[in-house]
């Protein structure tokens, strides 16, 4: 596997139907029931900061990034993040987060959010969120909610329930 090259590129349309396939074989069909996919629908990801992964020119990862905001205070939510299962535990998953992390912090954005396992997104940067500060419109596992500040005091006083940005 060393002799392949992986490559980060800015997603474009004509990878969405790849990007399905891959959702559809790395989670199936209950994806769509989860709180963080039910606060995405409707919802446009935010363009320059969704990515994808290639293996030798297929495509074996991709992340998004969309926006939500606390109160008055925006930031994105990061997912999904997918990788193909046969390329599992190789670090291309984490080489987007770290790719979306920058991206997000260069265009100003104040904090992500995240429902994922604290030990992986800990190498990223990710802490848990305190109980209780960050509340989602549906079941979520309260010790599983991470966060990341991108700029200095971009958490402070960010708490309460998390809403989807509207598409305008």
């Amino acid at each position: 596997m060393s002799d392949l090259k992986f490559e980060i590129r800015a997603e474009t349309s004509d990878d969405q139907e790849l990007i399905e396939n891959l959702h559809a074989r790395a989670f199936g069909p209950g994806r769509f029931t989860r709180t963080a996919y039910r606060l995405r629908e409707g919802v446009s990801p935010v363009t320059s900061l969704c990515h994808t992964g290639w293996l030798d020119g297929a495509l074996v990862a991709s992340i998004r990034l969309t926006r939500v905001k606390i109160e008055n205070s925006v930031g994105l939510l990061l997912g999904p993040i997918v990788v193909d299962p046969e390329f599992a535990s190789q670090g291309f998953g984490l080489k987007l987060v770290n790719e979306a992390v920058e991206a997000s912090c260069k265009d100003g954005f104040s904090w992500i959010i995240l429902v994922g396992d604290a030990p992986y997104y800990e190498k990223a940067g990710f802490e848990k969120a305190a109980p209780g500060t960050i509340k989602f419109p549906g079941p979520v596992d309260p010790d599983r909610v991470m966060v990341l500040a991108l700029q200095e005091g971009g958490l402070t006083g960010v708490e309460g329930l998390l809403s989807p940005v509207r598409d305008e």
